[in-house]
């Protein structure tokens, strides 16, 4: 399936992201267009100039670029993958130092004071560790009380009671059972009582955006791609992308030390 950027020009419904060169994005991409997921997000959940948002697995800082650049946001753009030097020139060329600090840190190691973020976003990367029962106890240590985690990742449109359907079992990876729908996600959350899940749901036509670009990628590296039959079999009956957003909320933990607290 040959695509052109004019084709993806014209599909895509991001008005914001199509303000940037495509040919940009292409460069700084690991997977589904990041600016298409982060404006997505940006539609559910408040970002407000001045804020501190932590990008959690920002991989080139793309999204750290785009959010800065669009809604004035101080942005910490934390990966393990990709080095700090190279995001930092990335920032640099943008004009953007003074609002986006790249940062080289594990998710389960990270270096921030607690309480320091109004913001938590993660594109196509939360997937990886925040599955764990434990971590949202950890992440929201560094997210402040009514503050917000918001994600935008691969996901089911309905989780699978056992085996992946017979057309996906040739293209099933170990670690797509990291993909999971807007109602895993949501209990998964809000069980932990760290965080209230505000909204939780399906990209519409999801598949769709990620088939296309996923394509163009392929036919620019002249490779083809066995993720793009994958969608293109599977035509949106149960992959997407899951949005979701919390708030930080306060704990059962801490409900039951303030009881005991003076005053």
């Amino acid at each position: 399936m040959g695509v052109s950027f004019e084709d993806i020009s014209a599909y895509t419904r991001f008005p914001l992201s199509n303000q940037h060169d495509l040919k940009w994005m292409m460069e700084q991409a690991m997977g589904p267009n990041p600016l298409w997921l982060a404006e997505y997000l940006s539609e559910v959940m408040p970002l407000e100039p001045g804020m501190k948002v932590l990008d959690l697995g920002c991989g080139k800082a793309a999204t750290s670029i785009f959010l800065a650049h669009e809604f004035g946001v101080e942005v910490w753009a934390a990966d393990l993958w990709i080095d700090v030097e190279s995001n930092r020139q990335r920032i640099e060329k943008a004009g953007l130092t003074d609002r986006i600090h790249p940062v080289h840190t594990e998710a389960h190691a990270m270096p921030f004071e607690d309480d320091f973020f109004d913001a938590v976003v993660s594109f196509d990367a939360y997937h990886y560790f925040g599955t764990s029962e434990t971590y949202i106890g950890y992440l929201t240590r560094f997210l402040k009380r009514g503050g917000r985690l918001g994600f935008v990742v691969p996901g089911l449109v309905n989780e699978f009671d056992d085996d992946p359907p017979e057309h996906l079992q040739k293209f099933w990876y170990w670690d797509f059972w990291t993909f999971h729908s807007p109602q895993w996600w949501r209990r998964h959350l809000d069980r932990s009582g760290k965080v209230k899940v505000e909204s939780a749901d399906t990209m519409p036509d999801g598949w769709q955006c990620w088939r296309e670009w996923n394509g163009l990628y392929a036919d620019l590296n002249h490779a083809p791609s066995e993720e793009a039959n994958m969608l293109d079999i599977d035509a949106g009956r149960n992959l997407g992308f899951t949005r979701c957003v919390a708030k930080r909320v306060k704990s059962p933990e801490e409900e039951r030390w303030q009881t005991f607290l003076p005053g």
